[in-house]
C-alpha cells in the first residue's frame, strides 16, 4: 500500500458487484469537495440504465456521482457509454448494438481530469470484469495509468476477493493507494463481517478507512452533508491530495 501521494485520477475498484463502490465513490467526493477540491466523476460505462426525459439512456449511479461531488460536467462525459440491460458491460453493448470505444473512453477522461483537481473513476463490478470484447476494467485503469483504491464489502468471502483483486493490481503494475472496507448491512449478527476488518489488516495492512453502515443513501443536499462529515471522520482523505 503507498502513503500520501499526489495524483490527479482515482480508480475506485470492487472486490465485486454489490458491494458499495458507488456509496464510497459519492462519499469520497462529497468530503473532498467539502473541504474545496474540484472533483469529477467518470463512470465509463453503465449498465441497467433507463430513458431520461430526453429519451436517452442514463445511468443512476453516474448522476448519483454527479451530484455528490458537485460536478456540473456533460453527462456523456461522466458516462459516455450508458446500457439498458443490466449485464456485464461487454455483453450489454453487444446485446444492444453499441460498440464500446477505447479511445473515446480516454478522451472523456482526459477532458475530465482537465478541469478538475482530482477525477474519480469508477468500474462496474470487478476490476476483471469485461468492458468489451478483449479487454476488461483492469485494462482501462492500465491505459489511463491509475492509481487503484478497492472497496471490500465487508461479508463472507470478502477476504478471499480482496486478496484475489490485491494481487492482480500488482500483476499489471498498478500503483495500489489502499483499501476501503464497507458495512453495507449491520454488522451486530454478521460474525463474518465483524472479523474482516481484523483480518485483511493481517493479510494487507491497515485500510484507508472503515465505512459504517449508512442504510438509504438518498441525493439529497443533507445526505450529501451527512456523507461529507462520515467520511470526513473515517477516510483517511490525505491520501487524495
Amino acid at each position: 500500500m503507498t502513503g500520501s501521494v499526489r495524483v490527479s485520477s482515482v480508480f475506485v475498484a470492487g472486490t465485486d458487484t454489490g458491494v458499495g463502490k458507488t456509496t464510497v465513490a459519492c462519499g469520497l467526493a462529497a468530503a473532498l469537495a467539502a473541504r474545496g477540491q474540484r472533483v469529477g466523476v467518470f463512470k465509463p460505462v453503465e449498465t441497467g440504465c433507463s430513458r431520461g426525459p430526453d429519451a436517452q439512456w442514463r445511468g443512476e449511479d453516474a448522476a448519483r456521482l454527479a451530484f455528490f461531488a458537485d460536478c456540473d460536467s456533460p453527462a456523456t462525459d461522466v458516462c459516455p457509454y450508458a446500457l439498458p440491460e443490466p449485464l456485464a458491460p461487454a455483453l450489454a453493448a453487444r446485446r444492444a448494438g453499441v460498440r464500446i470505444d477505447l479511445d473515446v473512453l480516454v478522451a472523456a477522461h482526459a477532458r475530465l481530469a482537465a478541469a478538475h483537481d482530482l477525477t474519480l473513476v469508477e468500474g462496474a463490478g470487478g476490476l476483471l470484469v469485461p468492458l468489451t470484447d478483449s479487454l476488461t476494467f483492469a485494462d482501462l485503469a492500465v491505459r489511463l495509468q491509475l492509481p487503484v483504491v478497492l472497496v471490500v464489502g465487508s461479508r463472507l468471502g470478502a477476504i478471499n476477493h480482496a486478496l484475489l483483486t490485491v494481487r492482480c493490481i500488482r500483476a499489471l503494475g498498478l500503483r495500489w493507494l489502499g483499501y476501503v472496507i464497507n458495512f453495507f448491512a449491520p454488522a451486530d449478527d454478521d460474525l463474518a463481517a465483524r472479523t474482516n476488518v481484523d483480518m485483511l489488516n493481517e493479510w494487507l495492512g491497515p485500510p484507508l478507512g472503515v465505512v459504517p453502515y449508512l442504510g438509504t443513501v438518498g441525493s439529497t443536499a443533507v445526505e450529501r452533508e451527512r456523507l461529507a462529515t462520515v467520511f470526513r471522520d473515517c477516510l483517511r482523505l490525505d491520501v487524495f491530495r
